[in-house]
């Protein structure tokens, strides 16, 4: 095993726009292509870190680009620490401050440097992160989006047969309330008892219409309601969770560790979920793990499937993995679902290697 530290020699960061395979459209709109950010960290020695980062809209992604090639002018020659990096550049972005596009960046580089780390250990992530390559309990969230009701059970069966999934995620959050149920028991009655069903309202109601809703669909047998009001609202969502029978989850949307003490000492979630993009990456995953375990409180992934099965497979309250496959058209090898998990890819680093003749026709310039 080579023990040697690389140093960074530069970033590169490219913006493409990546086609859907199943168009995401939530209660707060639709999304047409995935606005991602392909991140690479070379170093002297050789090695490439790599990550991506989605950024919703394509407006965000010069600025994150922007960010990232600054960020290398300030680490360039230092050794590929992780801890030592993200510290040194959150001490320098003090006055800024780091959430939002800031927090992106930041989490993008992190992610980059712990992935040439673990390649120059010559280990997976999963692996120095204290774990190993294993399989990842994951549900499909590929789908299930706002749509007509009628589609939806049908959609609800070809989710669970693409990997043998035993579980999958229903949006919510229609005009009318009765829209809402009738979604929910259309899949639940398709899928029965064989398949875990969560539910997710995306931010769209107020703390009286999330009572109202999650007391309507009570009794549906839905493994948990996912963020039923404004994601910072920590008192409300507490005031829901407090109310209803079915689990109440939450998290993508923290910016910090510190928030996730927060929002876990109100009670505002049964479950939390943070994203690794906008936690800190890596480094912000671990520190809210161990918030997590401390609090006895499952812990979920959203989002970067790749990244997100090593991590999840070093979090000691470990729940359910989030698939997605946006990032399929831009890697060589994509994740592949088998029995209703994502294994661990057995290759050094996190295993993400971009397939650079897609990319080209992706980019945006």
């Amino acid at each position: 095993m080579n023990t040697s530290i690389p140093t960074v020699r530069s970033i590169r960061a490219r913006a493409v726009l990546a086609p859907f395979r199943r168009q995401p459209a939530a209660a707060t709109g639709a999304i047409p292509h995935a606005p991602l950010v392909l991140v690479d960290l070379e170093t002297a020695e050789g090695i490439t870190g790599r990550a991506y980062v989605f950024t919703i809209t394509p407006a965000a992604q010069k600025p994150v680009v922007d960010l990232l090639h600054n960020f290398a002018a300030i680490v360039a020659g230092d050794p590929v620490a992780p801890l030592d990096l993200d510290a040194k550049l959150r001490r320098r972005l003090t006055l800024l401050d780091t959430p939002g596009l800031v927090g992106i960046a930041l989490a993008a580089l992190d992610m980059c440097a712990w992935d040439a780390a673990a390649q120059a250990r010559g280990v997976p992530l999963a692996t120095m992160l204290g774990s190993r390559p294993k399989p990842i309990r994951a549900y499909n969230s590929c789908g299930l989006w706002i749509q007509p009701v009628a589609q939806l059970a049908d959609e609800a069966e070809a989710l669970v047969a693409e990997g043998g999934f035993g579980a999958v995620k229903l949006r919510l959050g229609r005009d009318d309330p009765r829209d809402d149920l009738a979604a929910v028991r259309a899949v639940m009655k398709r899928l029965g008892d064989r398949v875990t069903v969560m539910c997710d309202f995306n931010q769209r109601l107020t703390w009286n219409e999330a009572i109202l809703r999650g007391r309507m669909i009570d009794d549906e047998g839905l493994a948990w309601i996912e963020e039923p009001v404004r994601h910072d609202d920590y008192a409300g969502c507490a005031r829901v969770a407090a109310a209803l029978r079915t689990p109440v989850q939450g998290g993508e949307n923290l910016l910090s560790t510190f928030e996730m003490q927060q929002a876990l000492e109100t009670r505002a979630f049964d479950y939390v979920m943070p994203d690794v993009q906008r936690i800190g990456g890596v480094t912000g995953w671990l520190r809210a793990a161990a918030i997590a375990h401390a609090h006895g409180m499952e812990m979920s992934s959203h989002l970067f499937p790749e990244v997100s099965c090593h991590l999840l497979a070093a979090t000691p309250t470990a729940h359910w993995l989030e698939y997605v496959d946006w990032a399929t058209p831009v890697v060589q090898e994509p994740l592949t679902p088998e029995h209703g998990c994502i294994a661990i890819p057995d290759r050094i680093g996190t295993g993400i290697a971009w397939d650079e003749a897609a990319v080209a026709k992706l980019l945006v310039h």
